[in-house]
C-alpha cells in the first residue's frame, strides 16, 4: 500500500511540512530521517556555543509559537528542544523512521509512483517531498596531508565530545559562521589556539541578550505582543534587503558599523587589518557576534593568515613554518550545492537529477523539477537568504506543496510535472535578477556552484517569494488522470 506523502529529512523543513499536511487532513505521512534523532542542522551542529543568528521570535513556525525563549537569539539546544516540542504536540513522532536513509528513488510512471528504497527496506509514495536543506554534508577540504594527523580532528557539525581541549593545542580552520562561535568558547580553555584564516569575514554586533521575565509573561499574556515582535523583527530584517539585492551599494552603511564594532574591540592595528574583509559586505554571509574579536585579543590565540600547505602527522604546514597541534577542527562549511546529493532520485524516461543538474541545480520556485513528478523539495535551489528567517521561505513552500497536494485529490490526477519552458524561464530570471546582487560583487562564497554561479539565494523580498508562491498555477504543469491508466 503506497504511502500519501512520504518526506525525506526532519529539520524545520520535515517537521513542518509534515503538521501542515496532517492540518489538511493527509494523514498518511511517513518521515525518513537518516540519523537516529530529528532537528536536522540543529541536532548534528552540537559544538561548543552553537546558536542561530536569527532572532528567537523569526525563527520558529508562525503556528506554533513560543513565547518563553529564553534569548533573543535562540542556542542550538532550544531550538532542537522546540522541534522535538512541534513533533511531540502534532502526533509526528510515530510517523519518523529513524536510522533510515534513503539511497534511491525512483518514479513508476506506470503506477504513479515514487519506489523509495532506503537501507532499512523498500517503500511507496505518491508524493515525495525533499526536506534534505542545503547544510547537511560537511565539507572538508581536500588538503595535502589531511588524513595523515595523528591527534584528534573533526569537522564542527561532527563535534567530538569525547575530545577534551583543556590544555590542549587547537587549529581551528576555517573563519565562518561556526567558527565565530567556536573559537570564544575553546579559547578559554585551550592552552594554544591557532585559528587559519583563508578570508576575514564580516561581523557584526549581535544583540544578544537573556529575555528578563516580565518581557515573557507580556509575550504569553498580551494580545497581539508576540505577533508585533515578531513583525518588528521581520521589518527590520527585510530591510537589509534593498542592499542584498537592489542597490549593493547601500551595504556601505553596514559596512561602516562592522569598522566601528572592529575597532572597538580590537585595538591592536597589525590585527585589526588582517580582520579587514577584501570584498564587498554581503557577498559572503554576513556574522554577528559580540564575542569573536574579544577572544583573538587573548594571548594565546593566534591568527594565521598564511595559506596552509599541508596537514601533517604532529600539525598544520603554512609557508615556512609549521604549527605543532593537538587537535585540529575544521570549521569549513557544507557542501551546500548539491542539495538531493549523494541520494539517487530517477524520474520519467529514466532520467536522473544528477544528469539533469549537471549545468547546476534547477527548480521552478525551488520547489519543482520538470521531469520529476510529484516531486517537491523544500530548501531547495534559490530559495536561500541572506538577510532574514528561512523559516519564512520554508512557510510559504509549505502552502504551495499543500496546493499541489490537494490539485492531485481534488481533480483525481494521478501526477504532475512541472513544464520544462515554465522551469527555464525561472531560472533564466533568477541568473538575470542575480547580477545585480551583492553575491555577485567578486567574492566566492559557498552560494556559489564551483564554476562560479550562484543557485542558492532568491534575489528578492521574502514576501515577494510568499506572493510568488501563493498556490501553484495549473498552466504551469502537465498532469495525467488518474482515468488514463
Amino acid at each position: 500500500m503506497a504511502h500519501s506523502v512520504v518526506i525525506i529529512g526532519s529539520g524545520f523543513g520535515g517537521i513542518g511540512m509534515a503538521i501542515r499536511l496532517r492540518e489538511a487532513g493527509v494523514h498518511d505521512v511517513v518521515i525518513l530521517e537518516r540519523a537516529d534523532g530529528l532537528g536536522g542542522t540543529w541536532r548534528d551542529n552540537t559544538y561548543p556555543g552553537a546558536a542561530c543568528d536569527v532572532p528567537s521570535h523569526l525563527y520558529s513556525f508562525s503556528f506554533e509559537r513560543k513565547t518563553d525563549w529564553t534569548r533573543r537569539f535562540p542556542p542550538q539546544p532550544e531550538i532542537l528542544d522546540y522541534l522535538w516540542h512541534c513533533a511531540r504536540k502534532y502526533g509526528l513522532v510515530g510517523r519518523i523512521r529513524f536510522g533510515t536513509e534513503v539511497t534511491e528513488a525512483r518514479f513508476d510512471e506506470d503506477a504513479a509512483l515514487w519506489r523509495v528504497s532506503t537501507t532499512t527496506g523498500e517503500l511507496d509514495a505518491r508524493v515525495l517531498v525533499s526536506a534534505c536543506g542545503q547544510l547537511n554534508r560537511p565539507a572538508l577540504p581536500p588538503i595535502e596531508g589531511r588524513e595523515s594527523f595523528a591527534g584528534a580532528s573533526f569537522h564542527s557539525s561532527r563535534w567530538d565530545h569525547g575530545t577534551d581541549l583543556r590544555g590542549k593545542r587547537v587549529a581551528v580552520v576555517g573563519t565562518g559562521a561556526s567558527a565565530i562561535q567556536i573559537v570564544p568558547e575553546i579559547a578559554t580553555e585551550a592552552a594554544e589556539l591557532r585559528l587559519f584564516q583563508r578570508s576575514a569575514p564580516y561581523v557584526i554586533e549581535k544583540p544578544d541578550r537573556p529575555y528578563r521575565a516580565w518581557e515573557k509573561a507580556v509575550l504569553r499574556t498580551v494580545p497581539g505582543a508576540y505577533a508585533l515582535s515578531r513583525a518588528r523583527i521581520y521589518a527590520m530584517f527585510e530591510s537589509r534587503a534593498l542592499g542584498f539585492v537592489k542597490y549593493p551599494k547601500l551595504m556601505g552603511l553596514m559596512e561602516k558599523g562592522f569598522r566601528k564594532h572592529l575597532e572597538e574591540q580590537v585595538a591592536d592595528p597589525a590585527l585589526r587589518d588582517r580582520l579587514v574583509p577584501g570584498y564587498r559586505m554581503g557577498c559572503k554571509r554576513i556574522l554577528l557576534s559580540d564575542t569573536y574579536y574579544p577572544a583573538l585579543n587573548r594571548p594565546n590565540v593566534r591568527l594565521v593568515t598564511d595559506p596552509i600547505e599541508r596537514v601533517t602527522p604532529s600539525g598544520v604546514a603554512t609557508a615556512g613554518e609549521h604549527h605543532d597541534v593537538d587537535v585540529i577542527v575544521y570549521a569549513t562549511g557544507f557542501r551546500s550545492t548539491d542539495f538531493l546529493s549523494p541520494m539517487k532520485i530517477v524520474g520519467r524516461d529514466g532520467r536522473e537529477l544528477n544528469e539533469a543538474w549537471r549545468d547546476g541545480a534547477q527548480a521552478h520556485l525551488g520547489i519543482t523539477v520538470s521531469g520529476f513528478p510529484n516531486l517537491f523539495l523544500l530548501y531547495g535551489p534559490y530559495t536561500n537568504l541572506g538577510h532574514n528567517s528561512i523559516i519564512y521561505m520554508l512557510e510559504s513552500q509549505f502552502r504551495y506543496v499543500l496546493g499541489c497536494v490537494e490539485a492531485l485529490r481534488r481533480h483525481g490526477l494521478d501526477w504532475i510535472d512541472v513544464k520544462p519552458d515554465v522551469q527555464d524561464a525561472f531560472t533564466r530570471e533568477m541568473r538575470e535578477r542575480m547580477r545585480t546582487t551583492v553575491w555577485e560583487a567578486g567574492c566566492q562564497s559557498w552560494y556559489m556552484t564551483e564554476d562560479g554561479r550562484v543557485v542558492n539565494n532568491w534575489p528578492g523580498f521574502t514576501f515577494a517569494y510568499r506572493n510568488a508562491t501563493r498556490r501553484p498555477d495549473p498552466r504551469h504543469f502537465t498532469a495525467r488522470r488518474a482515468t488514463a491508466r
